[in-house]
């Protein structure tokens, strides 16, 4: 403990928690723009007037993206709780959190990813079949490419909702910020403790945000 303006800050435990929180944003992060991408695309390309035009899947998987990015994020932790167990073998720790990151976020940021693929300019697409292109290539050479920047910038709204999500995922003992600021700060009523936590998730997500708009703007040929 320290005396003075933070006494019954332990920086140990603000390190610690802080490494678990950034572990569990990038992980969820990177398989959340995986994830996000290959269902938009397929959102996309499923709907009408498109190369893969298939009303019965487009319907499946906006149903499937609608349902899960509508459930709140703690019911969905619950609800999640014999599929989180049946992978990872236990609801405690960082680990146990990221089933629920993923789940709760892919849908979410897979919207945003065929918003930012609607925006495309059809000539360019038109263009690119009437030579030819393979829908492959199409995806590759002309869909990835022009929707990068509104992709990049889906991928940071999406990062800062989910270190909102890892602090609520802390409150039911998946570690991070989130558990300290509640544990330590809440129940023991150690409020220096929940102000220290907060100032890190902000600032966590103040340097997602530079970050994002920085990539966003270099890609940006507009």
């Amino acid at each position: 403990m320290n005396e003075g303006l933070f006494p019954n800050i332990d920086w140990q435990d603000i390190i610690e928690a802080t490494n678990e929180t950034l572990y569990m944003t990038g992980i969820s992060v990177v398989a959340t723009f995986v994830l996000g991408i290959l269902l938009g695309l397929v959102l996309f390309l499923t709907s009408k007037d498109n190369v893969w035009e298939n009303r019965t899947i487009n319907f499946i998987i906006s149903a499937f993206v609608n349902i899960f990015r509508s459930i709140p994020f703690i019911i969905l932790i619950v609800l999640l709780i014999p599929f989180t167990k049946a992978i990872v073998h236990t609801m405690i720790g960082e680990n146990a959190a990221l089933p629920a990151l993923i789940i709760g976020a892919a849908p979410f940021y897979a919207r945003l990813v065929e918003i930012g693929l609607r925006e495309i300019d059809k000539g360019v697409i038109e263009a690119a079949k009437s030579m030819g292109a393979r829908t492959g290539t199409i995806i590759w050479k002309v869909l990835l490419p022009e929707s990068m920047p509104a992709l990049v910038s889906g991928i940071t709204v999406t990062a800062i909702a989910l270190v909102g999500y890892t602090a609520m995922a802390g409150v039911i003992g998946a570690g991070g910020l989130g558990n300290l600021a509640y544990l330590d700060g809440y129940q023991r009523n150690h409020n220096d403790v929940t102000l220290v936590a907060t100032i890190i998730i902000l600032i966590i997500v103040f340097i997602l945000q530079f970050i994002g708009d920085f990539v966003t703007s270099k890609l940006d040929k507009r």
